[in-house]
């Protein structure tokens, strides 16, 4: 099994996630975890599996995540399962009506991930998940981690 685990990170705590995620996966087979400035859009065709990860940045994946997914050819990623990631801030843990407002309409990062990977193709192997953070640069709230890995293995299934 071919798996790449793609991520952009700023404050490190998306990485810590993809790794987590690329350890889990590790003994299926051929797995490398990769931040998105290392890998070209041609190589993300041909995979078993294709995970994409960003921090949420102003309700949205990074610039750098969005820009490698356009570059992905038409129906690259046809017969890869695909699976969408964020890291986020709770808006539960921000005393803001006006940020839980925004959210309800604008969402996180790993829905538009998701969606922008299945028009490339890509058939969706799990719901697209966020993970928190305790503030802006983190750290990841505790368990994160843990979640991390246990949501990666419920992507073997769907193979």
């Amino acid at each position: 099994m071919k798996v790449r685990v793609v991520y952009d990170s700023v404050f490190g705590n998306t990485e810590q996630v993809a790794r987590a995620m690329g350890e889990t996966l590790g003994p299926q087979g051929d797995v490398e975890t990769v931040r998105i400035g290392d890998v070209e859009p041609e190589e993300l065709t041909g995979l078993d599996v294709l995970i994409v990860g960003s921090p949420t940045r102003a309700f949205r994946p990074t610039g750098a995540t969005t820009k490698l997914i356009q570059a992905i050819p038409r129906d690259g990623l046809a017969g890869v399962k695909v699976a969408a990631f964020d890291t986020r801030i709770s808006p539960a843990d921000v005393d803001s009506r006006v940020l839980r407002v925004m959210v309800k309409l604008f969402g996180y990062a790993a829905d538009p991930i998701a969606k922008r990977l299945e028009k490339k193709g890509g058939e969706l192997a799990v719901a697209p998940e966020g993970f928190f953070v305790k503030d802006t640069e983190g750290p990841l709230k505790e368990g994160e981690v843990g979640r991390a890995a246990e949501w990666a293995r419920r992507i073997i299934p769907a193979l």
